[in-house]
């Protein structure tokens, strides 16, 4: 048994949190030596529930670890602890951070500067274009992007991050030998294999409703930010954002109509001071990350009257081709071929309705 595995024992203790891990720790050194401290020094602790004491008295059975090593070993599960180098930099700092941290693929230090996406799980189909095009557009930019792989806006955010050749990291509410949702299976693969798959739960924990606010809590914790997409007003989304003010990250949220339940949330927030996004650059110049040359480089061979459109879309996006062609006075025949010319140019982007978007 070496140091990891006494800790596994530990942290399986009923009423054992990552608080009074870390309390045990300092007062006996290491996890071996809380195992084999007597029943009399464990009784002497102060600042501890008598109830978790007594757990930790009647719980000293090794037994189950061989089983759970076995289970991890089996899928590719690493267990990292908050001193080893691997575990998150900025999630050491949050409230209550986890002590163990269970991992499928790898952790880049390239992962710091993160970013994440969340929102409904019955997200629209604009609430799901967007996603995607928010995680493609960070992945363009190197940038890791983050989501809990639940239906919906996170698993288009893992899409299009995985689509467009960049890392993105899943935080699970249940032990990582669970796929939650099961669809979800040759998703959580590949990001896997281009990325990582967290959890702060053992191997078959299974996916509890309360797991989820406390899964959103390391979603928030390992990024820099936190784009809201969709999300009702009771949404776990909102959860997440109040989770990541209180970790003193940024927040942002994506406008919606006012007449649909799923963006009811996402406007509250807004009113409430988050950053309204209308692209991915409002999101990496408060953050200060991501700088995209190349995007201005494009602009700057762009003629007068592309130029304006682009500014027009980006300002108000997604927006109608009838509101373009009335904002610049010109017939809709006129403006469809410079529109062509600036999807060509990989500029903008046509979305059903002849909606559009900057890319």
């Amino acid at each position: 048994m070496n140091e990891k595995d006494y800790l596994l024992w530990l942290h399986s203790i009923h009423g054992v949190g990552n608080q009074t891990i870390e309390y045990l720790i300092k007062k006996f050194g290491n996890a071996k030596n809380i195992y084999n401290a007597s029943i009399e020094d464990i009784k002497k602790l102060s600042g501890i529930n008598k109830s978790v004491i007594h757990n930790i008295i009647e719980n000293k059975d090794l037994s189950m670890i061989s089983q759970w090593r076995e289970k991890m070993e089996q899928y590719k599960i690493d267990v990292i602890i908050k001193n080893d180098k691997e575990y998150p930099k900025d999630l050491k700092y949050i409230y209550n951070a986890p002590y163990l941290l269970f991992k499928r693929g790898n952790i880049l230090d390239e992962d710091t500067n993160a970013v994440a996406i969340v929102g409904a799980r019955k997200a629209s189909a604009y609430g799901k274009y967007v996603a995607y095009h928010l995680a493609k557009e960070l992945a363009k930019r190197k940038i890791t992007v983050v989501s809990g792989m639940a239906y919906g806006v996170d698993t288009m955010a893992h899409k299009g991050a995985l689509e467009h050749g960049g890392r993105t990291i899943a935080v699970l509410g249940c032990g990582l030998n669970i796929c939650y949702p099961k669809t979800n299976q040759k998703l959580m693969l590949e990001i896997e294999k281009n990325g990582a798959v967290l959890s702060e739960y053992v191997v078959d924990t299974e996916p509890l409703s309360q797991h989820f606010p406390a899964r959103n809590r390391i979603i928030s914790g390992i990024s820099k930010g936190l784009i809201v997409v969709e999300a009702g007003i009771k949404s776990g989304s909102l959860i997440s954002a109040e989770l990541a003010l209180e970790q003193g990250k940024e927040v942002f949220a994506v406008p919606g109509n006012i007449n649909n339940p799923l963006s009811e949330g996402t406007n509250k927030l807004i009113q409430q001071g988050a950053k309204l996004v209308i692209n991915i650059e409002d999101v990496l110049e408060e953050l200060n990350i991501g700088k995209n040359p190349d995007q201005m480089k494009n602009l700057m061979y762009l003629s007068e009257v592309e130029k304006e459109i682009y500014y027009i879309i980006m300002k108000s996006q997604p927006i109608h081709l009838e509101l373009i062609c009335r904002q610049l006075k010109l017939r809709i025949d006129q403006i469809n071929g410079i529109l062509t010319i600036l999807e060509l140019k990989d500029i903008i982007q046509q979305l059903p309705g002849n909606l559009f978007m900057v890319k």
